[in-house]
């Protein structure tokens, strides 16, 4: 297992189960104490967990929180991955296609680089740039400007006026969080009002979220459930959550990760994700 695998699975258990102990996690991950505690210290600078005596505590996170990209892109790697698969089967050669800023999408992006003749409009710094780089490729990569904000995203009345007169076949879109009652949510307000003109500008909304996504709640809701196309999301979500995303969206997919989420424990009862179910 790679050590982003690693983070991310210790990270998964300490959230789903409100905590762990070094023992348990050596136990599940196989590896040693000092690797489990050095993780858990790397991740506790990141501000993902909380380093206690023997173990780990998990952060809830408040609504205005914004994790960077960089502290995002190590987590759920394998799971990110087979959901930007997933997605890439959806992009068809001169087509042209909405990203939004997120670590996900910045993986689809990586999975389309060699489909060609596409025509790319994104608010993503990383995209774009991953997107410029590509040798041969022939790419027009439409960045939409704005203010950067923590996650790499350009966002703010710059980037709603330049969408507002862009019209794209399909938006593969990415979300902070994913609840039942408040829908597609971030911590940004300014990036919530971008989201919405980047979802105007789409004939179709493709949101890719790993299944840690789901039962978040940002500060600004930019979508209602209801109104996205295709969810694709990976096969760790919950069964109930399952259930209730499959009310909502109009297609669910679940994308299954190559390397299975290392330490996720196997019980029936357990319910990491409920999606704001309320009971």
């Amino acid at each position: 297992m790679l050590a982003t695998q690693r983070r991310s699975a210790i990270l998964a258990i300490v959230n789903e189960f409100g905590g762990a102990r070094v023992s348990e996690l050596v136990d599940q991950l196989g590896v040693s104490d000092m690797t489990v505690r050095r993780d858990i210290e790397r991740l506790d600078g990141e501000g993902l967990l909380e380093r206690v005596h023997g173990g780990a505590l998990a952060v809830v996170p408040r609504a205005t929180d914004e994790p960077g990209f960089g502290a995002k892109s190590a987590l759920m790697t394998a799971e990110k991955h087979a959901i930007a698969l997933a997605a890439a089967r959806m992009v068809r050669p001169g087509s042209t296609i909405g990203i939004s800023a997120g670590t996900t999408t910045y993986e689809l992006a990586r999975a389309i680089r060699d489909v060609p003749h596409l025509t790319v409009v994104t608010n993503s710094v990383p995209v774009a740039q991953l997107l410029h780089d590509v040798e041969g490729a022939a790419h027009v990569v439409v960045l939409t400007g704005g203010v950067r904000t923590p996650s790499d995203a350009l966002v703010g009345p710059v980037a709603v006026t330049a969408l507002a007169g862009l019209h794209v076949d399909r938006l593969f879109l990415g979300a902070h969080g994913i609840d039942r009652d408040a829908g597609l949510t971030t911590p940004n307000l300014v990036e919530a009002e971008t989201n919405r003109a980047l979802v105007r500008s789409a004939r179709s909304v493709c949101v890719l979220a790993d299944h840690s996504k789901v039962g978040l709640v940002g500060l600004s809701t930019f979508m209602g459930l209801n109104q996205v196309d295709t969810l694709i999301t990976d096969s760790g979500i919950s069964p109930r959550a399952r259930a209730v995303l499959e009310e909502q969206v109009e297609q669910l997919v679940l994308a299954e990760p190559a390397v299975a989420p290392a330490a996720r424990r196997q019980s029936g009862d357990s319910d990491p994700s409920p999606v704001g179910t309320g009971d």
